[in-house]
């Protein structure tokens, strides 16, 4: 048979080389494309797993607090001289005293001014707010000793949670004998277990000693430039003299003092760094020689017989340093009863001295030290001191402000849609207010916000920093997404269920009302729900509209200042303290938890009630 035989169709060639060749391309480009899919899902799932494991990582600290367990005496001078028993006098008396006397009894030896001091600051200014509340819910606690909670600063929590500086600890290779007890001591050694610690010095010896000579060496070529403009302006100097301008010598001789000064300054300076670079790697060379340790080095204590020294200079074999806690006795320590500990971060950078190390160490080594879930961070409000701050007030005013927009978006998205999709007449004006729908969906939310500064705050007068005006501008953004999906869901209704209806006499309203509606309302729930969680995660429309303010106690009403838990987020993200890193980190992960939920509602309500026709 040929093609003329089958009425002039042309025939399918698929036993060529040529159609052969032509089906294996189509089947390796779409291999190609399924490769291209799988490899843009792997890439999308290995971004989201390494930015929600740093979160999670940086976030975790947030949700525990360090305590002392500490015995204070309720002295009656301090709370309630006059012995009234009254909760306002009690409630006024200084316990933050009694809670630092508390403290200081543990370490009877640190009796300087700035030792106190440092002792006081490694106590939150909220550590008496626990012994004041029993006090005042029991004025028979006065005069007693009380076992009670105390809270540490943020500095001292993050140090024991291992945060700010990294710590190596090696027990001891050799019989370790200090020659004192307390003030300055040496520590021999018989190995060389302090070998170690002295090539890293020398290895950081070593660094100094390269960037000195690298800044040096910069130094010298600006010298060189600075002593070629001198040579340069000499003769042009000559020459002004000779023409007699002296505006134009005045200017030259100014130009050449200071090329002069310049050279001469920064000569001076290269060789004082190129004198301290030689200096930094004699020592360098001298590989047993002992080695201060100076407050921009990682720093070296050495835990033995129940005390600590910080060591100042160290050697192979010995070192020699200042006790930060008395050692029970001056016997030599055995091999493995005594260990070194290095701070990797220098002194001068870290937030806790090694005199604070030294005496959280103690207080950890006598039990007094208790970790326990911050309960804080969900009950307590915002604050200058991280160790206090919480995100309450953030809770309750998106609480507040997803109220809000809840009751208005979600009517008025619902009725839209309904008039929209059901009883407005299909005309240019119904298409120009649908096109402007969809596109109101797409503009960026910080629009909204000026909207609502324009409009709410300026025109209409509304409170500031308000979950009024926050769930106002929020039900403005809101609302284009719940009325696109309610037509979605509207849509997706067989008409067939509507003609039932109306042929067994319900008015358009009833069949829409009784029959459709309900039908569609778990898809247009499941839109509200997505819309919501859109609007809990929005920040730049509120920073407009002013919900950045500082708030401690949360909102009582919808028209009270509140901030939201993404504003409160954006505020301690700008914050220095290292603390407050952890906090926001912590806030996203509630945040985020608040979105997944929503989210996964959303999905469960769409397979649950959602019937495919």
């Amino acid at each position: 048979m040929t093609d003329v035989a089958i009425a002039g169709r042309r025939t399918l060639d698929v036993t060529s080389d040529a159609a052969r060749a032509r089906i294996r391309s189509r089947y390796r480009a779409e291999a190609r494309f399924k490769a291209y899919g799988l490899i843009a899902i792997g890439l999308t799932a290995v971004f989201l797993i390494v930015v929600l494991t740093d979160i999670v990582m940086k976030g975790i600290p947030a949700f525990t607090q360090n305590w002392l367990q500490l015995e204070v005496k309720v002295d009656p001078a301090e709370i309630d001289p006059q012995g009234t028993k009254d909760p306002a006098v009690v409630r006024s008396g200084d316990f933050a005293l009694l809670v630092r006397n508390a403290l200081r009894a543990q370490f009877p030896n640190v009796t300087d001014r700035a030792g106190r001091r440092q002792l006081d600051g490694l106590l939150s200014s909220g550590a008496p707010d626990v012994l004041r509340e029993r006090v005042v819910a029991d004025p028979a606690l006065i005069g007693q000793t009380v076992r009670v909670p105390v809270l540490l600063s943020d500095d001292a929590d993050l140090y024991f949670k291992g945060i700010g500086t990294r710590i190596t600890q090696v027990p001891g290779r050799g019989t370790a004998t200090p020659s004192g007890t307390e003030g300055n001591v040496t520590i021999r050694t018989s190995a060389d277990d302090f070998s170690a610690s002295l090539l890293g010095v020398k290895r950081e010896i070593s660094e100094r000693a390269r960037a000195e000579r690298a800044e040096a060496a910069r130094l010298r070529q600006f010298e060189g430039r600075a002593r070629a403009r001198v040579q340069e302006l000499g003769p042009q100097l000559s020459a002004a003299r000779a023409s007699g301008n002296a505006q134009r010598i005045a200017s030259l001789e100014g130009e050449l003092n200071k090329a002069t000064a310049d050279a001469e300054g920064l000569g001076q300076k290269a060789k004082e760094l190129e004198d301290s670079a030689a200096a930094l790697q004699a020592r360098f060379d001298n590989k047993s020689g002992a080695e201060e340790l100076t407050g921009n080095l990682p720093s070296l204590l050495v835990a033995i017989n129940g005390g600590l020294v910080k060591v100042l200079t160290v050697g192979e074999t010995e070192v020699s340093g200042t006790v930060l806690l008395p050692l029970s006795s001056a016997a030599p320590a055995a091999p493995g009863a005594w260990d070194i500990r290095t701070f990797h971060t220098p002194e001068s950078n870290r937030r806790v001295n090694d005199r604070e190390v030294a005496w959280l160490e103690a207080l950890k080594a006598r039990g007094l030290v208790e970790s326990r879930f911050n309960w804080q961070f969900f009950t307590s409000g915002d604050s200058r001191e991280p160790e206090l701050a919480g995100i309450r007030g953030a809770l309750v005013g998106s609480a507040l402000t997803l109220f809000v927009t809840l009751i208005l978006c979600l009517p008025i998205g619902v009725a839209g849609a309904i008039y929209l999709e059901e009883f407005a007449p299909k005309n240019r004006l119904t298409e120009v207010i649908e096109v402007n729908i969809n596109n109101l969906a797409a503009v960026p939310s910080i629009v909204f916000g000026l909207l609502g500064l324009a409009v709410f705050l300026n025109f209409f007068g509304l409170p500031r920093s308000a979950p009024l005006v926050g769930g106002l501008v929020l039900a403005l953004l809101v609302l284009p997404t719940i009325i696109i999906a309610a037509r979605a869901a509207l849509k997706a209704v067989p008409p067939s269920i509507k003609e039932a209806a109306l042929g067994v006499g319900a008015s358009h309203q009833q069949a829409i009302f009784h029959h459709v509606l309900p039908l569609a309302m778990p898809g247009i729930m499941t839109g509200t729900i997505i819309g919501m969680a859109h609007a809990l995660g929005e920040t730049a429309p509120l920073l407009m509209i002013g919900m950045v303010a500082f708030i401690v106690e949360p909102a009582l009403s919808v028209t009270d200042a509140a901030t939201v838990l993404p504003v409160q987020i954006y505020l301690w993200s700008d914050l220095p303290e290292i603390a407050f890193q952890a906090k926001t980190a912590a806030a996203i992960i509630v945040l985020l938890a608040f979105l997944f939920v929503m989210n996964g509602t959303a999905i469960f309500l769409r397979r649950r009630f959602e019937r495919r026709w």
